[in-house]
């Protein structure tokens, strides 16, 4: 008898091989995928009738800062640098490991509720988020951020809880936490120090997740360092390879774009991030025509507001459309692809695809609705109609966190109301 079938769906796999089922049935077995068809002969503990909704995979968050959620509209409309020195920095260091713990609560809360099924965070405190993943039921990759700044004596100590975190949480929370090393980017780490890290990730076999290029800034100020961007910097230390996660990617030569896909480089495309702090528009269609694997991110909640991965799809597709004015750059089902399967292959997740032998994270998105109807494409529908607010259920490793818009896995008043209360204190620290 399997767990969980879901029937009476639209079934988008995402597998090229298999394509849509319009009237299609999913099983769910020991939290992975036995069978997708028409029908089945099974039976199970628990069935799903997903009538006038869709089954998809679930989407993939490859660039957040989970616990910035606390920061949601704490500081907008301002320049960069008053931004970030004025505000956003003043009130991270008065964070404490609590905040961390009740601001990741919120994230996962959002997440599941929004239809991302996994994520991957970059931030400190981080075994308060690796807590709140393992209390949420979400899959993740985790990584403590390291900032060295040319200082020996800081970049030894990052380095050394780095590493700690990444032995202490590798495969836990029954393997949904993966961790990774997490250099914050080339511009804040010497050159020495990214290929220590190099060196670490290499020994323990984790991946690597970095800024790189996310506004001209850095460019400049790495061409005035080293006679280098970023990226050439990274490939002449070897520090490139299938393992490395690298967000934002806006300010890319067509030779950068050229090594990220000879190494095999994951890229994290953040749309709205990138709009909202004015730092420019990636070059993703050039990258996709190149062969870089491009996923998408919505970095933090000071910088984006919402972690609603539907709002980013729409936002790319449309972004990329009138930047290139090109229509069909960036068509629905290759946004859905970036959301998925593509995420998927950035984290090293087998997720990303409804497929047998696959793990079972997906999600059930209600399309009897108003702005949802009528409906005459369904990828094209899921991209430029549909919000996270749709999503009605979510599954992850075989595991129902959301039950018919009803969050089963977190107590959704109680994480808000700490939150809320954890954010005006963390204010009035900063302003006291």
């Amino acid at each position: 008898m399997a767990d969980i079938i879901i029937k009476n769906a639209y079934v988008l796999t995402m597998d090229p091989e298999v394509g849509d089922f319009k009237n299609g049935t999913v099983v769910i077995e020991d939290g992975k995928i036995t069978e997708i068809g028409e029908k089945t002969s099974e039976s199970a503990d628990t069935v799903i009738d997903a009538k006038h909704s869709v089954v998809m995979p679930g989407l993939v968050n490859t660039h957040t800062h989970a616990a910035m959620t606390l920061f949601r509209g704490y500081a907008d409309d301002l320049q960069l640098a008053d931004w970030l020195e004025g505000h956003i920095w003043p009130a991270e260091a008065k964070l404490t490991a609590e905040d961390v713990y009740k601001g990741s609560l919120l994230a996962c809360l959002e997440m599941i509720k929004s239809g991302t099924t996994s994520f991957a965070d970059m931030y400190f405190y981080m075994d308060e988020t690796a807590k709140a993943v393992e209390a949420s039921g979400l899959r993740a990759s985790l990584c403590h951020g390291l900032i060295e700044l040319w200082n020996e004596e800081k970049g030894e100590t990052d380095l050394k809880e780095g590493k700690r975190f990444v032995r202490a949480w590798q495969g836990a929370a029954g393997g949904r936490i993966k961790t990774m090393y997490g250099p914050h980017a080339p511009n804040t780490c010497s050159e020495e120090f990214l290929a220590k890290v190099r060196e670490e990730a290499n020994r323990d076999g984790a991946g690597i997740h970095i800024h790189v290029l996310e506004t001209e800034a850095e460019l400049l100020a790495m061409k005035e360092r080293y006679g280098k961007c970023s990226v050439h910097l990274l490939e002449d230390i070897g520090f490139f390879g299938p393992d490395v996660l690298a967000a934002h990617c806006v300010w890319l030569s067509e030779g950068d774009i050229e090594i990220l896909g000879k190494r095999g480089v994951n890229v994290s495309h953040n749309a709205i991030s990138n709009m909202k702090l004015a730092s420019g528009i990636a070059p993703v269609h050039t990258m996709l025509e190149k062969g870089v694997n491009v996923s998408l991110g919505t970095d933090g909640c000071a910088s984006n507001n919402n972690l609603d991965l539907f709002e980013e799809m729409k936002t790319a597709a449309l972004l990329h459309k009138v930047n290139t004015f090109n229509p069909i750059a960036l068509p629905a089902r290759q946004v859905l692809q970036m959301g998925t399967v593509n995420g998927a292959k950035a984290l090293g997740t087998e997720t990303g695809m409804l497929k047998p032998g696959m793990k079972a994270d997906l999600i059930v998105v209600d399309m009897k609705k108003p702005h949802l109807t009528p409906c005459f494409d369904v990828p094209s529908h899921l991209v430029y109609s549909a919000k996270g607010s749709d999503v009605r259920t979510t599954i992850v490793n075989g595991k129902i966190l959301m039950d018919d818009y009803r969050v089963l896995a977190l107590d959704e008043q109680k994480i808000m109301e700490e939150a809320q209360k954890a954010a005006e204190e963390l204010v009035a620290r900063v302003n006291a």
